[in-house]
């Protein structure tokens, strides 16, 4: 097992521990939003406008507060629907050395590296997105799917449990907890 697996056990338990603590980062504000009040009300269990709610922080994630670096994210995003990786890819990275304390572009280029099958750089990237912003639940969504992949199902379920700590509403989640239960335990919630 290389270093990187060895580090991100951890960096999954500490985000667990310390989600719904962690102020909140500048790259988190997406230009004046009040997103931990967005996330507040998102982790409200009965929380029937969570959708919106959802939206309107990844919207605000989305702003970098620059207009160049926006539009490389944008780019990036469009290359990604059109299913050109490796352009994605050169968006996201220009996005990062333009923004390099940018969660979002690190969160878009592990979705293009795990679009890739190169799964360890996905990995680097999702931490580098969680450094920057400890509440991305798609993030940490991410890195459960591909610890899943990687058959290390224990560190899948604490980066799901972390996700729905913050996001109890993701339906994807909810499975994906409910196998890995089933799975290690044998029982589900």
């Amino acid at each position: 097992m290389d270093s990187r697996w060895r580090i991100l056990n951890p960096v999954v338990a500490a985000l667990a521990g310390f989600l719904l603590t962690a102020p909140v980062a500048a790259s988190e504000t997406g230009g004046g939003e009040d997103v931990a009040a967005l996330l507040a009300e998102l982790q409200k269990p009965d929380q029937e406008g969570w959708r919106r709610l959802e939206r309107q922080i990844t919207r605000a994630w989305s702003r970098s507060g620059s207009a160049s670096a926006d539009l490389l994210l944008q780019r990036g995003r469009e290359a990604m629907r059109a299913g050109q990786t490796a352009t994605a890819l050169e968006h996201f990275t220009a996005l990062i050395d333009h923004a390099p304390e940018f969660a979002e572009a690190y969160h878009a280029r592990a979705t293009a590296w795990f679009m890739d099958g190169k799964l360890g750089r996905a990995l680097d990237d999702l931490r580098a997105a969680l450094a920057y912003n400890p509440s991305h639940f798609s993030a940490l969504a991410g890195l459960g799917r591909i610890f899943e992949d990687l058959q290390q199902f224990d560190r899948a379920r604490e980066a799901y449990r972390a996700a729905a700590t913050i996001h109890p509403h993701r339906a994807d989640v909810k499975t994906a907890l409910d196998r890995l239960n089933k799975q290690l335990d044998g029982t589900a919630l």
